[in-house]
């Protein structure tokens, strides 16, 4: 999106500069370095790439949920025109649930052993909405029927060790939407589920999405599910973000040779048989990694300026930005 063309009314989410940075023993791991994108109200934006690239950091980051030895160091988390780094642990409290939801991987982890299905989802009503409990209790059932489950008096007696995961993630999703949140980050929703259960989870979710209007920060390394789900999607590699663009254009115009290479790996099921391509090389160490553009060391375009020289995310094209020497800025 040609940010020229953006109000701060379109506008719900923007990140800029944000840097997060782990203390470890080895030494400063910088998950997240320099990342910047925006969200606008009522879309799906998608955050791609391969494990450990700083994707989950980032959601985390967004809901101020940074523990330590990571601390968000740098940037600005710029939420309805008011940033999140500058508010209190409590103001946070508020927001989280309420006007910010998020879904984990692991949604049998992610529920307490110790309280029944009802309980948990009443607990996010009662805080937020400030009602009664026989009121949230209405409001409990009235969730887990909008998620698809048949027996909500049932289950919201049942514990969550007694769910599958299927079912155990569409309580996930009854919580984050109980409140009708402006924003949901939902990070790898569906990384445990077979695939049937996949597709209804996500379709539950774009249907909820369509009814309530909510803006959605979708982060997956499956480029299938983004191409079913996304309106936009960042392509993140090693801590930084390397492209932006509608997912129509990330398709079937890549520029960055990472997003280029990813799409290439992906299997073909139709014409000849082919070796799957690979991406050659390892994914570097965010403690030490590569000088200049993180990408150069198993980038086949690589050039000197490369190796020295960090590319800037820039716009070259109407709503595309893209972070390489070879596309967007001017070569030494």
């Amino acid at each position: 999106m040609n940010n020229a063309l953006l109000t701060s009314r379109d506008i719900l989410l923007e990140v800029e500069n944000l840097r997060v940075y782990f203390y470890t023993r080895k030494g400063i791991v910088k998950a997240v370095d320099g990342v910047s994108f925006n969200i606008l109200k009522g879309e799906v934006f998608g955050l791609v790439g391969e494990s450990g690239c700083g994707k989950s950091t980032t959601g985390l980051a967004v809901m101020r949920l940074i523990q330590w030895p990571g601390r968000i160091i740098d940037g600005r988390i710029i939420f309805k025109n008011e940033d999140l780094l500058k508010k209190s642990e409590d103001e946070m409290r508020r927001i989280r649930g309420s006007k910010i939801s998020m879904i984990f991987q692991e949604p049998t982890t992610s529920l307490n052993p110790v309280f029944t299905v009802g309980e948990q989802v009443a607990e996010s009503i009662m805080i937020h909405q400030s009602v009664e409990r026989r009121e949230a209790q209405v409001k409990v059932l009235e969730m887990l029927r909008k998620v698809g489950i048949a027996e909500p008096e049932r289950v919201a007696k049942q514990y969550p060790h007694e769910l599958s995961g299927g079912m155990a993630q569409r309580v996930m999703i009854a919580i984050a939407f109980s409140c009708n949140p402006d924003l949901l980050i939902a990070d790898e929703p569906t990384t445990a589920l077979d695939v049937t259960i996949e597709a209804q989870i996500l379709e539950l979710m774009k249907d909820l999405v369509r009814e309530m209007g909510t803006s959605v920060l979708l982060i997956t390394h499956d480029l299938g599910i983004v191409a079913e789900n996304c309106n936009r999607v960042a392509v993140m590699y090693a801590g930084k973000i390397v492209e932006i663009a509608d997912v129509k254009t990330i398709f079937k115009k890549p520029m960055h040779p990472y997003t280029v290479a990813l799409l290439q790996a992906i299997p073909k099921f139709q014409g000849r048989k082919q070796p799957l391509p690979e991406i050659e090389g390892v994914v570097p160490s965010l403690i030490d990694p590569p000088s200049g553009c993180r990408f150069h060391p198993r980038c086949k375009q690589s050039k000197n300026v490369c190796s020295k020289q960090e590319p800037r995310l820039l716009e070259v094209e109407p709503g595309h930005l893209v972070s390489c020497f070879h596309i967007g800025e001017p070569k030494c």
